[in-house]
């Protein structure tokens, strides 16, 4: 952990890093507001933007372990611009996309490979070096409640340029508005950068990356980390993507799912927030059990209970409490298994598994909707997928990982 003298103001590292996830997180949320407008206006069916939407998911995963590796090697302030120049184009693609293949590119591609330079991986990686261990689930859950503020913000925003000027100039908008991500990422230079590892950490100086890798890989809390993060993908994009067709295919008005959308984002705030600092004085591994275990209750509880405003509402809310509040958890028993040396790697490595999960709950609602007609078999397959991943986060060690001395010490950069 870096001398106190050689550390970013905390102050200035809260607000640019929570700037920055409140336009990537915010601008990412609201992509299920554009489903409608865009198939009806091309043409093109549910299972084209599904398809485009995981893609982007994918795209984000796979490439989140690139851009950590990169952050890990050079600082996050090089993603960070990279981030948001990505963005820009991405936006601008959708926009002006006259095909499937275009739009796919441009919404998929594109904008996942934004994502993955501009949100949590990247960020949490400049926490991890910048924070002490005491502090740094705190800090995670706070600026993850700032990615939830981001969602409150942005989707109502959104929702009224779509309303306002169409759904290819909110797009525009949109662009301009996340080149603000370069000027904050200029703010969160870190002093000085070299990876370093915390003094409650095992020795891991000199462990290379690809040591690194094969440690965590063979490690089985790792993989069930890995496991549970692959629910909360599946989850969470699915109900994000879809809610507003769903509810708007049961007779209720857009703005319901407008407002759900809002709700689930302001109410992630507290919840983010919240297990962030129960991470720190309880086992991680019984709040991430407990976050996918009421999800999959919240989730009955909803397809049982006659469907009106207020239902959805108070799902919205519900879901909200539940929603980004895996991530502090998540990446903060990453960084305190191996370290924060690779840190960035190893957490782009787990959220890789929540983005493959993020495209098979989005794609598959696409895809089992144009051929059932209905959601009903994707929201049974979140349900049990909930109480899959309540089973395998018990079992997680939270505690440094045992490294021989002379392996450390034998290791090479």
């Amino acid at each position: 952990m870096k001398p106190a003298a050689h550390r970013l103001p905390l102050l200035q590292l809260l607000i640019c890093s929570s700037l920055i996830l409140t336009l990537s997180m915010g601008v990412r949320h609201g992509f299920g507001l554009w489903l409608q407008p865009v198939t009806q206006d091309q043409g093109w069916t549910r299972e084209s933007f599904a398809f485009a939407i995981a893609l982007q998911n994918l795209s984000w995963g796979l490439l989140g372990i690139v851009a950590g590796m990169l952050a890990d090697r050079w600082g996050g302030l090089r993603v960070l611009l990279g981030g948001a120049l990505l963005w820009a184009l991405g936006l601008c693609g959708m926009a002006l996309a006259q095909s499937e293949l275009g739009f796919a590119l441009s919404a998929g591609l594109l904008i996942g490979a934004a994502q993955a330079a501009s949100t949590y991986t990247v960020i949490y990686g400049i926490l991890g070096r910048q924070i002490a261990p005491e502090r740094r689930s705190w800090a995670m859950g706070l600026t993850a409640a700032a990615g939830s503020f981001g969602q409150f913000l942005m989707v109502p925003t959104e929702g009224w340029l779509i309303s306002s000027f169409g759904w290819q100039q909110a797009l525009l908008v949109l662009a301009a508005a996340t080149l603000l991500i370069a000027p904050l990422a200029l703010l969160l230079r870190e002093p000085d950068f070299k990876p370093s590892t915390p003094s409650s950490a095992p020795p891991a100086a000199d462990q290379s990356l690809w040591q690194a890798l094969r440690e965590a890989a063979s490690y089985p809390s790792f993989r069930l980390l890995m496991a549970g993060y692959f629910v909360c993908g599946f989850q969470v994009v699915f109900i994000g993507v879809h809610l507003p067709s769903y509810l708007k295919d049961q007779g209720l008005a857009p703005q319901v799912a407008s407002t759900a959308l809002a709700l689930i984002g302001l109410f992630n705030v507290f919840g983010s927030y919240g297990v962030g600092m129960l991470g720190q004085r309880w086992p991680k591994r019984y709040l991430l059990a407990a976050i996918y275990g009421t999800r999959s209750v919240a989730i009955t509880l909803f397809l049982l209970a006659p469907l009106t405003p207020w239902s959805v509402y108070v799902f919205a809310s519900a879901m909200g409490l539940l929603w980004l509040s895996t991530v502090p958890p998540t990446n903060a028993i990453v960084a305190q298994i191996f370290g924060v040396r690779h840190f960035s790697m190893l957490s782009g490595f787990v959220f890789c598994s929540h983005q493959v999960g993020s495209f098979c709950g989005v794609w598959l609602g696409g895809l089992l909707y144009d051929r059932n007609g209905n959601y009903d078999l994707v929201w049974l397959i979140s349900i049990g997928l909930g109480l899959l991943a309540t089973a395998v986060s018990l079992p997680v060690r939270e505690t440094a990982i045992a490294r021989a001395p002379q392996r450390a010490a034998a290791s090479t950069p």
